[in-house]
C-alpha cells in the first residue's frame, strides 16, 4: 500500500469529520474520528465498507470478534446487531474511519456492466455477513479522491458518483469480491438471508418459528438456519435476542422511568427475564443503565466506522 495515501487519507477524514454525525456532503460517504477508548458499545453494522486510516476497531458479531486496523477494511452484507469498540485512540492520536453505504442497487449495475468471464461465477451458498481484509493499494487510492471532492464541491455532483462506481468495481473484484457480489444478486443465498434478517427486524417484539422465516425466505428450514448461521453468526433467535435488548436499550434513553414497559415493547412477558438478559448483555440491570442513559442520543449510523 501507498503510504502517501494512507497519509492523505488521515489529513480528509481529520478534516471533515464532525462530532455529532458520520455523514459528509456525499451522500452514502461517512467519515469519523474518535479521540478515546470508550467503552463496547451495542449497535447495529449497516451494509457499509468500511476502512481505518488511523488506529484500530473491534467488532463482536455473536461468536464472532473481528479486528481492523491501519490499511484494512471491513465489509458488512447486512445489517447486523453488534458491539464495538475502538482500540487505539487517544486525543493526539484518533482514530479515523471512512465508510461507504453498499448500495445493492449500484453493484448489480456494475455486474451486469462486466464483461463475460470477468467475474468468478456465484456462489450458491451465502457467505459469511462481515469479513476483514487488507486495503489494495487502487482501493486507497479511490477513496482518498473521493474525499478530495469534499473541497471540490463543484466537481462532486458529476464525479463521486463516478469514484463511488470505482469504489464498488474494487471491491467486487477484490479478496472479498464474493460477499460484495452476492449483494447484487437478487436471488443469492445471502439475499435470502437477508430478507429473513429484514422480516425479525421488522416483527422483533413477535415470537416466530424457524422453519416458517425459512419459508418466507425461500428456503428448506435446514438450508436456512446453516446459511443464516454462516451469515450472521448467530442463530435466528439469539439474532432476535439481540435486535430486542438493543431497542430496549433506545428505548430506555427515552424512557428511562418505564422498565417495565420497555421490556414489554419489546416482546419480554417475564420483567425477570429481561431484566436478566438485559443485564448479561450491557453489564447493568436495565433501571440501572437508564440512569447512565438519560440524556443520551442513541444513534443510529452505522457502527463500523
Amino acid at each position: 500500500m501507498n503510504g502517501v495515501d494512507l497519509e492523505e487519507l488521515r489529513t480528509l477524514i481529520a478534516r471533515h469529520a464532525r462530532r455529532d454525525t458520520h455523514a459528509t456532503a456525499l451522500d452514502d460517504v461517512l467519515v469519523s474520528s474518535v479521540d478515546r477508548s470508550a467503552p463496547p458499545a451495542p449497535s447495529m453494522s449497516g451494509v457499509v465498507m468500511a476502512l481505518i486510516a488511523q488506529g484500530s476497531k473491534r467488532i463482536a458479531l455473536g461468536s464472532s470478534v473481528h479486528e481492523y486496523g491501519p490499511g484494512q477494511y471491513l465489509v458488512a452484507s447486512v445489517d447486523l446487531p453488534v458491539t464495538g469498540l475502538f482500540t487505539k485512540a487517544r486525543p493526539d492520536e484518533p482514530a479515523l474511519g471512512f465508510g461507504l453505504v453498499l448500495r445493492p442497487a449500484l453493484i448489480a449495475e456494475l455486474l451486469l456492466a462486466a464483461a463475460p468471464g470477468d467475474l468468478p461465477p456465484a456462489s450458491a451458498a451465502a457467505p459469511p455477513g462481515m469479513v476483514v481484509s487488507d486495503a489494495p493499494a487502487p482501493l486507497v487510492d479511490a477513496v482518498v479522491r473521493l474525499l478530495r471532492l469534499l473541497d471540490s464541491p463543484r466537481d462532486a455532483a458529476v464525479l463521486a458518483p463516478l469514484v463511488k462506481r470505482e469504489i464498488l468495481w474494487r471491491l467486487i473484484t477484490g479478496e472479498q469480491g464474493a460477499t460484495v457480489r452476492q449483494l447484487g444478486l437478487a436471488d443469492s443465498g445471502l439475499a435470502h438471508i437477508a430478507r429473513a434478517v429484514q422480516w425479525i427486524r421488522e416483527h422483533y417484539a413477535q415470537p416466530f418459528r424457524v422453519q416458517d422465516v425459512a419459508a418466507l425466505s425461500g428456503m428448506s428450514a435446514s438450508a436456512f438456519y446453516r446459511n443464516f448461521q454462516a451469515v450472521t453468526a448467530m442463530s435466528p433467535i439469539q439474532f432476535q435476542k439481540q435486535i430486542r435488548l438493543q431497542e430496549a436499550r433506545l428505548l430506555l434513553a427515552t424512557r428511562p422511568g418505564d422498565v417495565t414497559g420497555v421490556g414489554l415493547r419489546v416482546g419480554y412477558d417475564s420483567p425477570s427475564q429481561f431484566s436478566r438478559e438485559y443485564r448479561r448483555q450491557f453489564g447493568l440491570p436495565p433501571s440501572q443503565d437508564a440512569v447512565l442513559l438519560r440524556g443520551t442520543t442513541a444513534g443510529r449510523e452505522p457502527a463500523l466506522v
